[in-house]
């Protein structure tokens, strides 16, 4: 992707379900969990770059041993400073009490991190907090095991006003007004009502303090107090807990938004957020690894039962095509063709831009996640190659010279690296009034393979505000001194906001947006913008369930084909000397790709949930009235 985007975070999840000194025998190392969970961090260093942390549960400890530990960072290599941070403590336990060495319970005595249930996270900071006490796992503590509980999600709500209400109803008094802090805080209140009536009924029953505590962890319903605790979230979630005495869960959103995948077998249980993740860290085949159904949670109690569960009732599957365009890594086999098919559909439209003209084209690509749709593009240009070879040969009827044919079937695709990413740079753009200057420089681009007469055609996987584009890209390839820019995109025109984990907060940024203002403009139809505003006012204070996309009319009177063509307008400018086209890919291709992932609310305007309504014409009224804040 050319423009910076922070997405979605990422999950990991395991449960040992075997003693530790079995993979002490086994594997060589009790640590067997701790190095499996920092492969599975890092393999998912993809999904959240500014933070990551890492919890884990001790299963039958004794009163006044310690069985929770916690280690979060925001250093600029978080997954390593955690790890680092753990072996430093285990290495200086196991170099000051030689003891420990060999003996697996001594370790889990005295050693903190190792333990059999562990749940790890990355971050990306989509509200711009990056202060260490905004970084998952989340830690509620309480001296009764039952009642800790550790979250980390992958997850965005919709409707964090309405939750925190509703916690100060219940009579809590919620130390910030975050998601995170409401989400949890809702699952604690109904786990503490859980053990508290199961604590009662067990008293009753005659089992004295002492006994009760095994009875509760054996009691517990789970499942419940999900289902209590998640009845009025709205949003996109993948939402992981561990409690204090070795329960542990992953809940995923009816809708299916956020992705979780899941395998289990005699002696694990693993969740994360992508499936190459756990087919890669545990060398599973890919049909070992499942989908966690929407609505559905997988639920490991302390025994080792493990279960999945419907928590709520499945809504329209919704699933998050941008996980497939650009989020998730391009190993998942699935995602590796999808990506290859996007970059097929399109070549229709890329062969009328250049008038079936591949002789004089010269094919490219922004890297570094468009390769994938790349190669799926060029398979279609040699596809039509050869049908051009075969109709020459064919048409010859036997009287070509072998010259000739020669020079028929030696004509291929041009395929040149023409863009190149500066990494290093990219982490040092950071500050607003500098920025313009120093995204001009983010991509270095390759000389002397360009002639005047060639058509420049470079596929990008998706353009969000075009900036980079603009700024950078078009720019260099324009000294080229190509006849043509052609800017192909994987992905449709970004249109909307999301709300559900990605970081498009602001409708004024997107490019689509600032095309269709434009030919508001320019057909004197602007007086619609103020009349969505005010229509997107009268919804303020409705129920979600009734309010209407209003954004949707800005785009109402023009063609895909229209906001393309200013969208190529407003991305080349008089500096630009070579024509300057932008292709996106219809949203039907888009679904015949990636028919299992049909969650496009960003290119549609079709929410899958009703707060994402009520969120976009909130950042339309921000929009008219000049204010910079975030929708959500």
């Amino acid at each position: 992707m050319s423009d910076a985007l922070k997405h979605e975070c990422g999950i990991a999840l395991i449960r040992l379900l075997k003693p530790l000194e079995y993979y002490k025998e086994k594997y060589g190392s009790a640590f067997y969990g701790v190095n499996k969970m920092y492969l599975m961090m890092e393999k998912q260093h993809n999904r959240g770059q500014d933070g990551a942390g890492f919890a884990s549960i001790k299963l039958d400890v004794k009163p006044g041993e310690r069985y929770i530990s916690r280690v979060r960072s925001i250093a600029q290599q978080p997954i390593q400073d955690i790890f680092a941070q753990i072996n430093e403590r285990i290495n200086h336990e196991l170099t000051t009490h030689p003891e420990y060495q060999d003996d697996v319970d001594l370790q889990k005595k005295h050693i903190p991190y190792i333990g059999e249930v562990l749940l790890g996270h990355v971050r990306y900071g989509t509200f711009g907090k990056n202060s260490v006490e905004s970084v998952h796992p989340f830690l509620r503590q309480n001296n009764w095991m039952h009642r800790n509980l550790i979250v980390a999600g992958n997850f965005n709500m919709t409707n964090v006003n309405e939750l925190f209400d509703n916690l100060i109803e219940i009579g809590q008094h919620p130390k910030e007004k975050a998601d995170t802090i409401t989400v949890m805080e809702k699952i604690g209140h109904f786990l503490d009502d859980a053990v508290s009536k199961i604590y009662k009924d067990l008293k009753k029953e005659g089992y004295n303090k002492n006994e009760c505590s095994p009875l509760i962890a054996e009691r517990l319903k789970v499942g419940k107090i999900l289902k209590h605790a998640a009845k009025n979230w709205d949003g996109g979630y993948a939402m992981a807990g561990l409690l204090g005495h070795g329960d542990s869960f992953v809940l995923r959103d009816p809708s299916g938004i956020r992705p979780a995948y899941y395998y289990k077998d005699d002696e694990i249980v693993v969740v994360a957020s992508e499936r190459p993740v756990i087919q890669t860290v545990f060398n599973v085949p890919f049909e070992s690894v499942k989908e966690l159904d929407p609505g559905h949670a997988i639920i490991t109690k302390k025994s080792g039962e493990t279960k999945i569960k419907k928590i709520l009732e499945p809504l329209e599957r919704k699933a998050c095509s941008f996980e497939r365009v650009y989020f998730s890594r391009g190993s998942d086999a699935e995602i590796y063709q999808e990506r290859k098919m996007l970059g097929r559909l399109l070549m229709p439209k890329v062969l009328e831009a250049i008038n079936n003209d591949t002789k004089n084209s010269v094919f490219s690509y922004i890297p570094n996640t468009a390769e994938t749709s790349f190669y799926g593009m060029i398979e279609t240009v040699e596809d039509h190659l050869n049908e051009k070879k075969t109709e020459s040969i064919l048409n010859g009827n036997g009287q070509l010279s072998a010259e000739k044919v020669t020079e028929i079937l030696s004509e291929r695709p041009r395929i040149e690296k023409i863009a190149i990413k500066d990494v290093k740079l990219r982490t040092f753009i950071t500050e607003d009034s500098s920025r313009d200057d120093l995204v001009a420089h983010v991509y270095d681009v390759t000389y002397g393979v360009i002639k005047p007469t060639d058509n420049l055609v470079i596929i990008d996987d998706s353009i969000v505000r075009g900036t980079t584009l603009k700024k950078s890209i078009i720019k260099m390839m324009d000294r080229l001194n190509p006849k043509k820019i052609v800017v192909v995109s994987s992905a449709p025109q970004i249109r909307y906001i999301d709300c559900y984990g990605i970081d498009m907060a602001n409708l004024e940024t997107l490019i689509a947006f600032k095309a269709a203002l434009e030919l508001l403009k320019d057909n004197n139809q602007y007086h619609i913008v103020e009349e969505i505003y005010k229509k997107c006012l009268a919804q303020v204070h409705m129920k979600d369930k009734n309010i209407v996309n209003y954004v949707k009319e800005i785009y109402a009177n023009f063609t895909d084909e229209q906001i393309s063509d200013k969208i190529s307008d407003l991305l080349g400018g008089e500096d630009i000397k070579a024509e300057v086209k932008i292709i996106f890919q219809p949203v039907e291709n888009l679904h015949k790709a990636c028919p299992k992932n049909l969650g496009d609310w960003y290119f549609t305007g079709d929410y899958p949930t009703p707060g994402g309504n009520r969120v976009v014409n909130r950042a339309f009224i921000n929009f008219f009235e000049g204010n910079k804040e975030r929708a959500y």
